[in-house]
């Protein structure tokens, strides 16, 4: 999906780079002091405009959320709603996640949320998919032994894909669900396409998988 430009985004990020950090790799290895505190970290790679990341940090202030998110256009709109949200428990780096081992070291990451990331359906473009093995070896570096990555998605053959993937690479699957909102969780928080997807009454599939 094209997205529109924002001429005031570069002015916008320049004024908050508390929020969205200028240089995030300085962080590497020391993000629970730029925290100041010891709670586990969460990554959302593909942060989107911000609902996810928001509630989640809103349910679980005893949780850090960082928020990876390439587009400029995108990642301006998920900041407005972290600041007018007044979280304390978030920062958003407008970066690749395909370097993500320049921002984090071993063990610094609890959990990375995949959220309906780009499914890149040509065969030509399967190394783009953040479940390919290229990522997963990132994913194994910067989780904690007992990490986990949570993927949810309404596209099948990305889910489709990724079961294998996991399974491929050796990791262990403790959930795999069909159809999230056939029963809903109160704990659940959607994204912004979660809930444009459900409302049509597509399924909404999810799965959970650790390393080892």
């Amino acid at each position: 999906m094209r997205q529109r430009n924002k001429p005031w985004a570069d002015d916008f990020l320049q004024e908050h780079t508390e929020l969205v950090l200028a240089d995030p790799r300085q962080h590497k290895h020391s993000w629970q002091s730029y925290f100041a505190n010891n709670h586990p970290i969460h990554l959302e790679i593909g942060t989107g405009k911000g609902q996810f990341i928001g509630g989640m940090a809103e349910q679980q202030p005893d949780i850090n959320f960082i928020g990876m998110e390439i587009a400029k256009s995108i990642v301006v709109t998920a900041a407005q709603k972290v600041l007018d949200a007044d979280l304390g428990n978030v920062v958003l780096l407008n970066e690749d996640a395909a370097d993500l081992q320049e921002f984090f070291g071993e063990n610094e990451i609890s959990t990375i949320y995949l959220n309906f990331s780009d499914p890149w359906p040509k065969n030509r473009h399967e190394k783009r998919r953040l479940t390919f093995q290229k990522f997963l070896e990132q994913y194994k570096e910067i989780l904690h032994a007992n990490g986990e990555i949570i993927l949810k998605t309404d596209n099948r053959e990305l889910f489709e894909y990724s079961l294998v993937s996991f399974s491929q690479f050796g990791m262990k699957l403790e959930e795999v669900n069909l159809d999230l909102h056939v029963e809903e969780d109160p704990q659940n928080v959607m994204t912004e396409y979660e809930e444009k997807f459900s409302a049509k009454g597509q399924p909404i599939y999810r799965c959970v998988a650790r390393f080892g």
